[in-house]
This record gives C-alpha cells, sequence and structure tokens, in this order.
C-alpha cells in the first residue's frame, strides 16, 4: 500500500475518498460566506456603535467564546460520555434530549444572567428591570429539567418497547 504525501494511506478500494471536489468546493465557498458575513459585523459593529463601548463589546465576546469553549462544550461531552456509559442502555435520541436541553439552558442563562447583574446596577427605577430574572431563570431550568426528563424516559422506553407487528392476511 502507498502512502500519499500527507502520510496517509489511501482508502481501500470501493470506498470514496473523504472529501471530493465538490465538498471542497462547498467548504470553500461556506468558509468565504463566513469571512464575508465576519467583515459585515465588523463594519456594521464600528460604524453603530460608540468607540467607547467597542472594549464592552469585545469583552463580551470574549467571555462568550470562553463560557462556550470552556464551561459550555466539557460539559455536554462530558453529560454525553456518562450517559453513553450507563450500561450502554442509552440511545443516541436520549442523549441528543440531555445535550439539546444543556445547550438551551445554557443559552438563556447566558441572555439572563447579565441582566440579572445590570438589575443591581440599574438606578432605583422599577421600570427598568422589573421582574425577578434569579426566580425565573430557576424556574426555566426546573421546566427544563422536568421536560427533558419526560422526552428522554418517553424516548428510553419507546426505544425498549418491542416492536408488535400486525397479523397478516396470508389466511394462515
Amino acid at each position: 500500500m502507498t502512502t500519499s504525501i500527507t502520510g496517509l494511506t489511501p482508502p481501500p478500494a470501493g470506498i470514496a475518498p473523504s472529501t471530493s471536489r465538490r465538498m471542497r468546493s462547498i467548504r470553500l465557498a461556506l468558509v468565504g460566506v463566513g469571512v464575508l458575513l465576519l467583515a459585515w459585523g465588523a463594519f456594521v459593529l464600528f460604524d453603530s456603535v460608540r468607540l467607547t463601548r467597542i472594549p464592552g463589546v469585545m469583552l463580551w465576546i470574549v467571555a462568550a467564546i470562553v463560557l462556550h469553549d470552556a464551561i459550555l462544550a466539557p460539559i455536554v461531552f462530558a453529560f454525553g460520555i456518562a450517559l453513553r456509559r450507563v450500561g450502554r442502555r442509552v440511545t443516541g435520541t436520549v442523549i441528543a434530549i440531555v445535550q439539546g436541553a444543556i445547550v438551551v439552558g445554557s443559552i438563556v442563562s447566558l441572555i439572563a444572567v447579565p441582566t440579572m447583574v445590570a438589575k443591581n446596577f440599574a438606578p432605583a427605577n422599577p421600570t427598568v428591570l422589573p421582574l425577578s430574572y434569579g426566580l425565573n431563570l430557576a424556574i426555566f431550568w426546573l421546566v427544563l429539567a422536568l421536560i427533558t426528563v419526560g422526552l428522554s424516559v418517553w424516548a428510553f422506553l419507546r426505544w425498549q418497547s418491542p416492536v408488535t407487528t400486525l397479523p397478516d392476511d396470508s389466511g394462515r
């Protein structure tokens, strides 16, 4: 078997290479669209936000990246690994439900926590931030957990139940 320039062996006969020309073209187009969108976002940022506010926006962006890469992604990954090790009895559907709930809850928390912090610094005007955001976030997580457990149990039981077949009409 010969190796290519990259040192990898080519795929066995009958198996298509991992990236075709079409796939490379699609990826290149997606990268191009992504770069254009980033450029447009930077233009809008510098055009519509006062220069004194840009460091705060940049801090928020860096904090969001750190929150995702250092906290959210490892938690979702750890839950996936833990669920896969539960006797290998949990389906991919249950894992996807739990991971999806973690992602949704984290996004809502990412939106709610700055509002909770801002409430501490807001003027004493009850109409500015009128709600109890901490309590609402806790209720949201409780409801999300209940929905996640319900959906997970439903998916697990559906996977565990044997498939029932209808009697055939062959006359036997």
